[in-house]
C-alpha cells in the first residue's frame, strides 16, 4: 500500500528466547514509523516491559502497536498508562473464548480521528444507513469495525470476561507465577535429564503465562499426549516449529494438580517410547 515506501526491520534475538532491549533501542531512529511487538511472545512466553519499549519508541518519534493475544487476562496491562498508541488481540486464549471467537483493537482515543483504516467497513461509516457512494469514517473508535458484529460470540464473551474481572487480573498473574514456576521445576526435576531444554525465560518477570518445552521429538511427543486413548490421561498442548510443546497455563482454572498430572504424562510418555507409537507427518492443525 505504501509501494514499497518503507523498510522493515525484525529485531533479532540472541539466545532465540528473549530481545536485548538496547539492541531494539539501537534499531530506532528518527525514521521509525511504528514499531510493532507482541507484548508476550508466541513461542518462548518473552515479556516485554511495556512502558520501556513505548517510551523508547515515542523517544524515537515513532507509533508502538502491541499484539496482546498471548497476555490479555494473564498478564496486566495498562495501555491507557502507558501511553500506548495500539494494540490488537484475541479472545480465544485467556478471556476464555475459543477459536472464531471475537478479536479486539485498541486505538488512543486521540488518534482514532487521526487514522484511517485501510480497510473500508459498513459499520465504520459515520452514517451507516445514509448508503452515501463517498466513505466518511466515524470520527471516533467505530471507523475501525470492518464488518458485521458476530452476535453470538460477542454475547458469550461478556460473562467470560467477568469472570476474569471478579477475580482480578493482579490475582490471576501472581497464580500464574507460581503455576508457571512449579510446572517448570517439576521440567528440571523431571524432564530436562530425558532429552528437554526450557524454551521459555526462566525468571518469571519475563515472562506470560505459558511454557515452552523444547525436544528434537516434540511433535510426537504432542501427539501423544493428545491422542492418549482411555483411561490415559489425555493433555492438549500445541506444538510450535521447530521442537516448542507449548503448555498454556489459563490460570483462573487451571490447577497445580493438573500440571502435576501433565508433567507426570510427559515423563511417562517419553520414558517408556510411547511417542514412537505416532507419525512425524504434520497435520494441518499443531
Amino acid at each position: 500500500m505504501l509501494g514499497k515506501g518503507h523498510q522493515l526491520a525484525l529485531v533479532p534475538s540472541d539466545d532465540g528466547l528473549t530481545i536485548d532491549l538496547d539492541t531494539l533501542g539501537g534499531m530506532l531512529s528518527q525514521d521509525t514509523a511504528l514499531v510493532s511487538l507482541s507484548h508476550v511472545a508466541f513461542k518462548s512466553a518473552y515479556l516485554y516491559d511495556m512502558q520501556r519499549v513505548t517510551d523508547m519508541a515515542h523517544q524515537a518519534g515513532a507509533l508502538i502497536l502491541w499484539d496482546l493475544c498471548h497476555s490479555v487476562g494473564a498478564v496486566p496491562v495498562d495501555l491507557n498508562g502507558c501511553g500506548a498508541d495500539l494494540a490488537v488481540g484475541c479472545t480465544y486464549k485467556y478471556l476464555n473464548a475459543g477459536p472464531g471467537a471475537p478479536a479486539f483493537l485498541y486505538v488512543r482515543r486521540d488518534l482514532q480521528s487521526q487514522l484511517v483504516p485501510p480497510i473500508w467497513g459498513w459499520f465504520a461509516s459515520q452514517s451507516p444507513f445514509a448508503f452515501d457512494l463517498k466513505f466518511q469514517p466515524a470520527a471516533d473508535i467505530n471507523r475501525f469495525r470492518v464488518g458485521s458484529l458476530p452476535v453470538l460470540s460477542m454475547k458469550a464473551i461478556g460473562p467470560a470476561v467477568d469472570l476474569l474481572l471478579e477475580a482480578g487480573i493482579d490475582r490471576l498473574r501472581l497464580k500464574s507465577v507460581l503455576q508457571t514456576e512449579y510446572l517448570i521445576f517439576l521440567a528440571e526435576q523431571w524432564l530436562l535429564p530425558i532429552g528437554f531444554t526450557l524454551g521459555s525465560p526462566r525468571q518469571p518477570e519475563l515472562r506470560g503465562s505459558h511454557v515452552s518445552l523444547r525436544h528434537p521429538e516434540g511433535y510426537r511427543i504432542c501427539r501423544a499426549m493428545i491422542e492418549a486413548p482411555p483411561p490415559q490421561v489425555r493433555i492438549i498442548p500445541d506444538f510450535r516449529e521447530p521442537d516448542n510443546i507449548r503448555l498454556g497455563v489459563a490460570p483462573i482454572y487451571t490447577s497445580f494438580t493438573d500440571i502435576h498430572r501433565a508433567m507426570e504424562r510427559v515423563r511417562t510418555i517419553v520414558e517408556e517410547r510411547i511417542f514412537l507409537e505416532y507419525s512425524a507427518e504434520r497435520l494441518a492443525v499443531t
